[in-house]
């Protein structure tokens, strides 16, 4: 039987609704339920596929675009545009499901598909854990008919969701305008300590961008980008320009980064650059060859000596009105 409810929460006149989308998760949880469960809220709509209680898919199946799991291969740099228009040409000559082409068309290995299928699942839950308001309908028939590639426990994912969902208000405090511009300062010389998602912003920030652009270019989702980013500025990695910045937890009172302090953080960072400007050489004497090569700009690390070194040429040319002929005279 489908079972078809309008959900309000926060609404004292409706006590007897007063259930989430969380709520109905755990439901088919606790219950080892299997179907497909729609959550709807206003415009948007969400799927849950489950089996026996836990979610193999948030995958809305359809030819082109329009299959969330291609769209979210693209949107995050996994697939280009062209390898996604071949693979719906393949769809429709073959009928054959796209999970199936990633595999089979060894575009991606089981393994690599089903961390992007996590993300996507993780992505959807993000956007449904806030509603406050919308439907939702379960159809036990409605089984996924692909096999499942996951099989994600429904209580690890609503904890990691809450998580994500209270961690999005930091950043939003944090970045609170897309048209903020970001610039790189310093860069950790222990590249352990440096996650991937990390590496792959500081790949992209060999020049500064505005939050638009890197989100737009980054193989990452809003949320992880942003999480990367938060974590890059508490480090004093990145500086951000246009806005006030917070560091403040939820309940906290903010410790804005104004303007001045930005100037103050820039000029730190580049008496640190002429301090270990030797260093910087060094190091980037033995990056520079490959830099040169189709290689560059994959090596954030490299880049950045050489942007350390530049940044101190620029200075001293500001404050003496020319070059210095010596490294010693720089120094």
């Amino acid at each position: 039987m489908v079972v078809v409810l309008r959900v309000v929460i926060g609404d004292a006149r409706c006590a007897r609704m007063h259930v989430g989308a969380t709520e109905i998760l755990q439901l088919l949880g606790t219950q080892r339920k299997t179907g497909c469960l729609t959550l709807e809220s206003g415009t948007r709509t969400v799927l849950v596929h489950v089996v026996e209680g836990r979610i193999v898919t948030t995958r809305r199946p359809a030819i082109g675009l329009d299959d969330t799991l291609l769209a979210f291969l693209v949107a995050t740099k996994r697939l280009s545009v062209e390898q996604a228009r071949g693979i719906v040409t393949l769809q429709r000559e073959s009928g054959r499901d796209t999970e199936d082409l990633l595999l089979n068309g060894r575009y991606m290995e089981e393994a690599e598909l089903a961390l992007y299928i996590e993300r996507l699942v993780l992505e959807d839950l993000l956007r449904v854990i806030p509603w406050t308001e919308g439907q939702y309908t379960f159809d036990p028939d409605a089984q996924w008919a692909p096999r499942a590639l996951v099989q994600l426990g429904i209580e690890g994912l609503l904890i990691e969701g809450a998580r994500r969902v209270d961690e999005q208000q930091r950043f939003r405090a944090a970045f609170p305008d897309h048209g903020m511009v970001i610039e790189v300062v310093d860069v950790p010389r222990d590249r352990q300590s440096v996650a991937d998602e990390e590496h792959e912003l500081f790949a992209l920030l060999d020049a500064p961008l505005t939050l638009r652009e890197l989100l737009q270019r980054a193989p990452l989702t809003e949320y992880e980008a942003c999480e990367a980013l938060f974590h890059m500025l508490e480090a004093g990695w990145i500086v951000v320009h246009g806005a006030e910045v917070t560091l403040a937890a939820p309940g906290e009172a903010s410790r804005p980064v104004t303007g001045s302090r930005i100037d103050v953080l820039r000029e730190c960072a580049v008496a640190v650059a002429i301090l270990g400007l030797l260093g910087c050489l060094h190091l980037a004497s033995t990056h520079l060859p490959a830099a040169a090569g189709p290689e560059a700009g994959r090596d954030a690390f490299a880049a950045a000596h050489v942007r350390d070194v530049r940044d101190a040429l620029e200075l001293f040319h500001r404050e003496q009105g020319r070059y210095p002929d010596r490294l010693e005279t720089l120094l």
